[in-house]
């Protein structure tokens, strides 16, 4: 059984009301759930995706009071967002260059142009073009134009110091397979791995850099990333990681979508996520992201845990 492609990217933040700026006002982002992490109801955990807020679509954060990371292998080094087309990155490349966003230029790159950039606390992103490929849920009250907004979630990259348990790992565990490997011109190997149909939504790439120190976490890092299974095919990876005698964390209720948790070779942390039930559980659509949302179980705290958390 095959998993189809990235469901969201979990990252950490050190203030919470910057990084709701910047997502939703700079990048153009619909906040789809502001709530807290359930494993630590004094962070906020908040989801920007698309204007439907898809599944595969998210970026969220954690907020933590913790220092920069140290940035290293065996880790996320980059998150892609995907647009449409040279003109769609052109258009943002001005954009960040209002906003004085630190950014590089339109280049290509593994045969696809490509915008590389940074929050304001140094979360390395890149805009990619996918072609237009696959629906597209604009969000009609965002400041982005709909025509160049951010689509959904592009490649998702990691740097590992060795690759080969990484690699078995991700092919005969998860069932990626190897499409490719490229040779990238700062003379570093890459190993793209595909899933389901492939494409922009659905790769994860190993940057193999056994020079590099080892990352340790902060503001500015990725927490862990998941990938999408259909909500029927969820039992399937519990029962799968059981057979192989794998430390996970068991089935995981987070009330918007099931949550299998595993830390492959490297010690990066992935996560099995179903598209259901969704983030429209407990928030009409047109009024996603607008109050803290909280999942039944912690609902009788609502008090004491909005007590402890600062107003976006």
């Amino acid at each position: 059984m095959q998993l189809h492609g990235i469901h969201h990217l979990t990252a950490v933040s050190a203030d919470a009301r910057g990084n709701h700026d910047f997502y939703t006002r700079i990048l153009g982002m619909r906040m789809v759930k502001k709530t807290v992490n359930q494993d630590d109801v004094s962070a906020y955990h908040l989801f920007y995706a698309d204007g439907q807020a898809s599944p595969g679509t998210d970026i969220t954060f954690f907020d933590w009071p913790t220092p920069r990371e140290t940035r290293g292998t065996n880790s996320i080094v980059r998150t892609a967002l995907r647009v449409n087309g040279r003109a769609a990155l052109d258009y943002w490349a001005a954009r960040l260059a209002e906003f004085k966003v630190p950014h590089g230029a339109v280049e290509e790159a593994d045969g696809r142009l490509e915008l590389a950039f940074e929050d304001f606390e140094g979360q390395r992103l890149a805009l990619i073009d996918d072609g237009g490929a696959g629906p597209a849920h604009p969000w009609e009250r965002g400041p982005v134009p709909a025509e160049h907004q951010i689509r959904g979630l592009g490649p998702i990259t990691m740097s590992v110091a060795n690759p080969n348990q990484s690699d078995t790992f991700a092919t005969k565990v998860m069932a990626m397979r190897l499409d490719r490997v490229v040779e990238g011109a700062d003379g570093i190997t890459t190993r793209v791995y595909a899933m389901g149909e492939g494409g922009p939504a659905a790769e994860l790439h190993m940057r193999v850099e056994p020079n590099l120190p080892r990352h340790q976490p902060g503001a500015g890092s990725v927490h862990h990333v998941a990938f999408r299974v259909r909500d029927d095919e969820y039992d399937y990876w519990v029962k799968r990681f059981e057979t192989l005698g794998l430390r996970s964390s068991g089935p995981v209720d987070r009330y918007y979508f099931r949550s299998l948790y595993v830390r492959e070779p490297s010690g990066i942390l992935y996560e099995i996520a179903t598209d259901g039930p969704g983030f429209a559980t407990d928030e009409a659509m047109d009024a996603l992201g607008e109050r803290l949302s909280l999942p039944p179980f912690l609902e009788q705290r609502r008090a004491e845990i909005e007590r402890g958390l600062k107003p976006l």
